[in-house]
């Protein structure tokens, strides 16, 4: 099980990489993934808005937390009534709807590159291409744990961002080549965020 279980009920999304870089053309800085590891290490926490939208153009808004290491929230609002969360360990997807969850390790998920405590993108990850030169595109996957998929992040130049890096959005790829894609709007980093945000409600099973 992974981040894309959410496809599988939702969104099989499009790629955001042309829509963040735009092109092919390099453009890239000495280091780029020192950068990246760096701007992750000093982002404690982060919120902001998302709109994840699928290959035929359906969206679906939220809002994310997230709290490093290991703890997210992406909550999905009354009208999808669903939430994935990231307790530190696991990953659980609730979908209240029918009633069921499903919870998997967050080391077996793209998402890992973002919670982790201590990011090393040395052995696993490359940088890409970029039209724009204040965008960084990282593309991360585990060549010893291909079952575990891809996730290709997005950053801006940005100086008041921790380590000069804004976090623009990602898309995940499972091992089905299956893709899932998430655009931020108004991220606040390092902000309060209170550990209760990572709890949630059991699901109510049906029939």
């Amino acid at each position: 099980m992974s981040l894309f279980f959410l496809s599988a009920r939702l969104l099989t999304p499009a790629a955001v990489v042309a829509a963040l870089s735009g092109g092919a053309a390099v453009a890239q800085t000495a280091n780029p993934l020192q950068h990246v590891e760096r701007s992750l290490a000093a982002t404690q926490s982060l919120t902001a808005d998302f709109v994840q939208t699928d290959g035929r153009n359906r969206s679906v808004r939220g809002t994310l937390q997230l709290k490093r290491p290991g703890r997210v929230r992406f909550d999905y609002g009354a009208g999808a009534n669903m939430l994935l969360v990231g307790n530190g360990k696991t990953l659980t997807f609730i979908d209240y709807d029918v009633g069921q969850k499903n919870s998997w390790q967050i080391g077996n998920s793209p998402l890992s590159i973002l919670l982790s405590p201590q990011p090393n993108l040395g052995r696993i990850a490359r940088v890409l291409p970029s039209k724009d030169p204040r965008v960084v595109l990282i593309r991360a996957r585990d060549p010893r744990r291909p079952e575990f998929g891809t996730i290709i992040m997005a950053f801006v130049k940005t100086p008041s961002a921790p380590g000069g890096l804004l976090l623009e959005g990602w898309t995940a790829f499972d091992a089905q080549n299956k893709r899932t894609t998430v655009k931020l709007d108004n991220q606040r980093y390092n902000v309060a965020i209170p550990e209760n945000a990572f709890s949630y409600a059991e699901p109510k099973r049906r029939g």
